[in-house]
């Protein structure tokens, strides 16, 4: 309970819209108290954009988050949509789209569902064809030619920047759509994707990935950021990973329906036994590795969230994503000798260009390459036997 002397805080409830999703959003003036009494509620996660914490809208939550701060707070209740830096979310509701091509639409959809593509690539895919569609308005689809899609590329991808991946995914949902409905006049092969962007992934030293368990002191997250490093795993494989899949007397971890629909075995770290065990004696979760509650998968909003403030408790400076921990994972496999290879097969990553990226992280045998500043200096202390301390912020 709080000093009842202090000024008494109005917390306000927003319904939004954030990452696609309907949310509850609480905005309020900063305040310790009350913001280490939201981090004790599950779901909750800090938002940088909308400048508050939220967790998804639903009459429970309400319920609940009135019942924890009942005798902290006022609480006033704001029943519109927030949309601001959201709005491709609110503008794919109001599409446009002919009634010819929403049939077109909708058999495309079930046309990928037939050829096995995964619901995410699915979503994705009907997304951006009901965009396109959005576009054209009520142009036949028989009619569209290249230069429409590359239209639509200009007017539509340039001016909200979308990035290099999203341009090369519509392009792959339009190549396709073309294949299901070869009456469209889109020649297929003349359409090009554009150059995979070379950014080399954020790596975390050894260090830095010890630092970050130290400084995670709730035990649950300790324990998922500790099985994602150990793992190499992706975040989406960590939330379906089943205690079934974890078999401790073989130290193997079986990774199922992972992406590409393939299994893959993986080492289960000798060091993060004791940790899992604690954390499941603890926990005690009934089906999935993590839970959010009993029998559901736990959110990746709450693992991101969580993730930021143990780095920044760390004072790693490094942007730290989930993600990163796996590539941390594979790049210090390489450090230690592991052939490419195997790397490969623990990643679960189709082809050996993929893998082949982290060794442009690592690249050992070049950081042995003296700088021919260090080459001059040392040649100067060789040739003046006299001036054994000749260096830049001295002497020059």
């Amino acid at each position: 309970m709080r000093d009842d002397s202090k000024k008494t805080i109005t917390l306000l409830l927003k319904k939004v819209i954030h990452r696609k999703k309907v949310r509850l959003l609480l905005v309020f003036p900063y305040d310790d108290f009350i913001i280490s009494k939201i981090r004790k509620i599950e779901g909750y996660a800090w938002s940088k954009t909308l400048r508050g914490w939220y967790t998804d809208y639903t009459t429970e939550n309400i319920d609940l988050i009135k019942q924890t701060l009942k005798n902290e707070v006022v609480f006033k209740l704001d029943n519109s949509v927030y949309n601001e830096g959201l709005k491709d979310a609110v503008e794919r509701k109001e599409r446009e789209i002919s009634e010819e091509n929403s049939l077109i639409l909708k058999s495309y959809s079930s046309y990928l569902k037939g050829k096995c593509y995964s619901e995410s690539t699915v979503k994705t895919y009907s997304i951006f064809i009901a965009d396109y569609f959005n576009y054209i308005k009520d142009t036949p689809l028989t009619s569209v030619t290249n230069r429409d899609v590359e239209k639509f590329i200009e007017d539509v991808f340039i001016p909200k920047k979308y990035s290099i991946s999203t341009h090369r995914q519509f392009v792959s949902a339009i190549k396709l759509l073309k294949t299901f409905y070869p009456e469209c006049k889109i020649a297929e092969l003349q359409l090009k994707r554009p150059n995979r962007s070379r950014i080399l992934p954020t790596v975390l030293s050894k260090e830095e990935v010890i630092d970050l368990l130290r400084y995670t002191k709730n035990l649950k997250h300790r324990a998922i950021l500790a099985m994602i490093y150990s793992a190499g795993l992706r975040i989406s494989e960590l939330l379906s990973l089943q205690l079934t899949h974890i078999d401790v007397d073989r130290r193997q971890i079986l990774v199922k329906n992972s992406k590409g629909r393939k299994d893959r075995n993986i080492i289960l770290a000798e060091s993060i036994i004791p940790l899992m065990n604690n954390y499941l004696t603890s926990y005690r979760p009934e089906m999935y590795f993590v839970e959010g509650k009993p029998f559901q998968k736990y959110s990746a909003e709450s693992i991101r969230a969580f993730l930021h403030r143990s780095s920044k408790i760390a004072k790693i400076t490094k942007n730290v994503t989930p993600h990163t921990l796996r590539h941390s994972y594979a790049t210090h496999l390489l450090e230690n000798g592991i052939d490419l290879r195997y790397i490969q097969e623990l990643l679960g990553h189709s082809k050996p260009e993929t893998t082949m990226i982290y060794t442009h992280v690592t690249k050992k045998d070049l950081l042995k390459i003296e700088s021919p500043l260090d080459l001059a200096l040392k040649s100067m202390v060789e040739t003046d036997k006299n001036n054994k301390n000749i260096r830049l912020s001295g002497n020059y």
